[in-house]
């Protein structure tokens, strides 16, 4: 399962990874250099995020099913409350384009999550370990 796991994560970085060079291009287009840093410390914080998830989740994994989906929760309310803060840090400023920031954090989630499902699809990921016993 970890085997496949890390598959997919790899595959759906590279997806994320090509996306984040799109939205860099269109970002510097419509917004300038303020746009082009906008999409940077947005591909940055979705990268940090996702990589941090992969992390803690896959070490979990290690541990037991259980394991894995209280990391995976901790993970993701961490996140949320790093995120909130860096929202709030970032509300009034002019140093890049907020806009494109969020426009570009959303399409890279998205993308990243799209390529996580459409890899655990086509790789036939099982989502549960079958018994050695039955």
């Amino acid at each position: 399962m970890l085997a496949n796991y890390a598959k997919i994560a790899r595959r759906s970085g590279a997806v994320a990874l090509a996306v984040a060079v799109i939205m860099a291009a269109i970002s510097t287009a419509v917004g300038g250099s303020k746009g082009l840093l906008g999409a940077g410390i947005a591909a940055a914080v979705v990268a940090a995020f996702f990589g941090l998830s992969v992390l803690v989740v896959g070490r979990a994994a290690r541990v037991s099913p259980q394991a894995m989906m209280g990391a995976a929760v901790a993970t993701y309310l961490v996140k949320i409350i790093i995120l909130l803060a860096l929202v709030g840090e970032f509300q009034n400023t002019t140093d890049f384009n907020g806009k494109l920031f969020g426009i570009t954090a959303v399409v890279l989630v998205l993308a990243y999550s799209a390529a996580q499902v459409l890899w655990s699809v086509k790789l036939k990921a099982l989502y549960v370990e079958p018994d050695g016993e039955r």
